[in-house]
């Protein structure tokens, strides 16, 4: 469904509780979902890249970090904490930084805190230059900024207080929504409240705007076929649906949790499928090109305008143990070859649930933001040392 210009409408929940009342992941503690999760098959499409690996390769660990790790950049207004902040993205001025940040919480706070706005603008100091959303995004989990500066952000859940039950207001929720500079909504895509398969969206993830206008969506945040989907829509700039792809498993051509979306210059399609922890190469038409595991699980996937590719690993060991031998943290490495060459691990290697940069995004000087869920949430800054 295709709408323009809603009105506003005026719990931080545990995600364990969550995830084991929905039997979805989530970016809370995914743990609950994934822990009893298979390991994905060893057999993948057809490789190009020589660097791309297989599901049982060796754990791409012993790379050089030449990165000086920089907290507090980012300010907030006085009296505001930062939540869980799995969104952050680049302004086409190529230095100042988009974020969607879940007020001041995580499940549920952006419903509570409906006069908070969730989506933040900070300059290269890192002072806040404007922000909006406030009552119009329910649980913000991906950002893409285009060509022209519009924002666009997807709404991960709802404002159900509970299964079943409806809101005292305006149903909203499971959308991707368009927001101009300023703040003023554009387009919304989706049903308010969701729809699942073959209506959309249910759990949208990630969105991608390519050069000519197509918008692509990746939707399904969780493991479970019977409650989500694993698939690709591709829209063409007025937001009418072209095409979709996509089936959960762990086969050649499958995914689960397809997590996060970035092109290169090819206009290859980029696909984060996080828990089977590799990354499908799509054309544009859902043909798929290439699988990469050398950058670990995928959480976040950005690539910039010299096909430099980042890659967020938020989960391997802590909510994935299976794929604990990979370490934590954002990898670097080139688009066009696959070839990895920088890691900056997790400061906290113990740590349990979400942990380190779950989104991740570098400017126009190859500065690199990391959006971290947990355990503190936030933006940390990573300068080339």
């Amino acid at each position: 469904m295709l709408q323009t210009k809603p009105t506003r409408s005026t719990l931080f929940a545990t995600a364990a509780l969550l995830a084991l009342m929905t039997g979805c992941a989530s970016d809370d503690a995914p743990e609950a979902a994934n822990a009893g999760e298979a390991a994905p098959s060893a057999t993948a499409a057809p490789a190009t890249s020589e660097f791309a690996g297989s599901a049982d390769m060796a754990p791409t660990n012993d790379l050089p970090n030449p990165y000086q790790t920089i907290e507090g950049w980012a300010k907030l207004p006085a009296g505001r904490q930062w939540g869980s902040t799995s969104a952050v993205d680049i302004d086409p001025d190529g230095q100042s930084i988009w974020v969607a940040e879940r007020c001041s919480g995580n499940v549920g706070a952006c419903v509570e805190n409906a006069d908070l706005d969730p989506i933040l603008k900070f300059d290269a100091q890192g002072n806040l230059v404007t922000s909006f959303g406030a009552g119009l995004v329910t649980w913000p989990h991906g950002i893409h900024v285009d060509r022209e500066g519009n924002v666009w952000v997807t709404d991960g859940r709802d404002n159900r207080p509970g299964e079943g039950q409806e809101p005292e207001g305006e149903l909203r929720g499971h959308q991707v929504l368009k927001f101009s500079p300023q703040g003023e909504l554009l387009l919304a895509l989706g049903e308010p409240g969701g729809q699942r398969e073959p209506g959309h969206f249910w759990q949208p993830n990630d969105v991608h705007v390519a050069p000519n206008g197509d918008i692509f969506v990746a939707e399904g945040h969780c493991n479970n076929p019977e409650q989500c989907s694993a698939r690709i829509l591709k829209f063409n700039s007025q937001g009418e649906l072209i095409t979709e792809w996509g089936t959960m498993g762990d086969g050649p051509t499958d995914m689960m949790q397809p997590h996060a979306l970035a092109m290169d210059s090819q206009g290859r399609l980029f696909v984060g499928d996080r828990s089977n922890n590799r990354i499908h190469i799509f054309d544009q038409d859902g043909n798929l090109l290439d699988t990469w595991y050398q950058f670990s699980r995928p959480s976040g996937v950005y690539i910039d305008a010299n096909d430099m590719i980042y890659v967020a690993d938020s989960e391997s060991g802590s909510v994935n143990p299976p794929h604990g031998a990979w370490f934590r943290g954002i990898r670097i490495g080139n688009a066009r070859t696959g070839e990895v060459t920088a890691l900056i691990p997790d400061p906290m290697p113990d740590c349990t649930g979400t942990c380190t940069a779950e989104g991740v995004v570098a400017d126009a000087n190859g500065v690199i933001y990391g959006a971290e869920v947990g355990p503190v949430g936030g933006i940390k800054r990573y300068v080339r040392q």
